[in-house]
This record gives C-alpha cells, structure tokens and sequence, in this order.
C-alpha cells in the first residue's frame, strides 16, 4: 500500500502546482488578466506591472507556498508513509511542473520563479534563504527581475552541494530535482535573456504597453 503514496503525493502537488494564483488574484481584485498585458506571464512580477503592489505581494507568497508546502509536508512527514529524499524531489518538481504547465489553465503557466523558490525553502530554510537573498541582491542592484532569477536558479544547487558540509546531507535525487528546475527557468526565460543581451528587457517597477 505504500508504494502508491510517493505518486498520491506527487500527483497532489502537480494539481497544487496547477493553481495559477496570478490570474485568481487579479480577477478577485478586479485587474486585468496579467495573461493580457505586459510580458503577458501570469506571475508576480506581471502582476506588478498591473499597478497593484498588493495584488503582487499576495501571488507571490501564494505562488511560494504552493512550492513550499508540499515540500514541507513530505519531509516533516513522509517517512511514515514510506516518503523518502527521491519523494522529496518528486513533489518539489511536480509542483515546479504544475506552475509551469497548469491542467487547470490548459497549460499555459508562469516561469516558476516564486515556487522554485518555495521548494527550495521547502528542502531546508537556509537554502531557502541563501536562493532568496541572491534573487534580492541581484534585482536591488540590476533592477532585473529575470536576470535575478536567473542567478538564484544557477545557484541553488550550489547553495545545496556546500550545504552538505554545514547542515545536510546532499542528496542525489534533490540535486538533481534542483538542477532540473534550474534548466528549466532557464529556457522559461528565454526571451528575457535575448531582450537582456539587446538592452531591451524591462526593469522591476516599469510598465510594459
């Protein structure tokens, strides 16, 4: 019976992966769909570019938790339902697939940047942090939510290698879950990066016609 908990679970956080929180927002709060203007990526920061900071804030944090939780629950408590690190990995990256391809909006999602980031804090509050912190210096300093992105992605599975020698034990299955989401943020972003190296990428708090 056992062995059908690691799918249960990984199916459940594709489905929580799938709610597209950029688009239930705006409609909750009377915006537009962030499908329609802008980058037209239903994310946080299209959102922003709505001029609604609380409509952002609130997709952000709703876009990381459904990375988060998942993860989170599965490692507090998975081991009793024979949940192991490969689980681990499993439910992160279906909840990462799950905003990247969403059943519920005929697949078409974000770029995952917000529930990456939720996974990673999922796996271990200071990888988590040290991703979260890399996204922030970078955006502060650049004003380019992508290339922040980006960066943070390439990252986290370094952050997680040398975490190995501080507070956890790397795990294979999670390295490469990481590095796989990494990849795939990348080529989600691929437009962004062609507008980086023109000079014509949008910086954090520009409106796009």
């Amino acid at each position: 019976m056992q062995s059908i908990y690691p799918v249960l679970a990984t199916v459940a956080a594709y489905l929580i992966g799938s709610l597209s929180f950029a688009v239930m927002v705006s409609r909750l709060m009377g915006l537009k769909d962030p499908r329609t203007f802008g980058s037209k990526n239903p994310g946080a920061t299209n959102v922003l570019r709505s001029g609604s900071k609380a409509a952002a804030i609130v997709t952000l944090l709703l876009d990381a938790l459904k990375g988060f939780v998942p993860v989170l629950l599965v490692r507090l408590y998975g081991k009793d339902f024979g949940l192991e690190d490969g689980s681990i990995a499993a439910v992160g990256l279906a909840a990462f697939l799950g905003h990247l391809w969403p059943v519920f909006f005929r697949f078409q999602g974000g770029k995952g940047v917000a529930t990456f980031i939720g996974v990673v804090f999922g796996i271990h509050p200071l990888l988590g942090l040290a991703t979260a912190v890399t996204w922030l210096v970078i955006a502060f300093f650049f004003r380019y939510s992508s290339l922040a992105s980006l960066i943070a992605a390439a990252f986290a599975p370094v952050f997680y290698l040398l975490g190995d020698r501080i507070q956890w034990y790397a795990e294979k299955p999670i390295l490469m879950a990481l590095c796989a989401m990494a990849l795939l943020l990348a080529w989600r972003h691929r437009e962004n990066i062609s507008r980086l190296l023109e000079g014509k990428e949008s910086r954090l708090g520009q409106k796009k016609a």
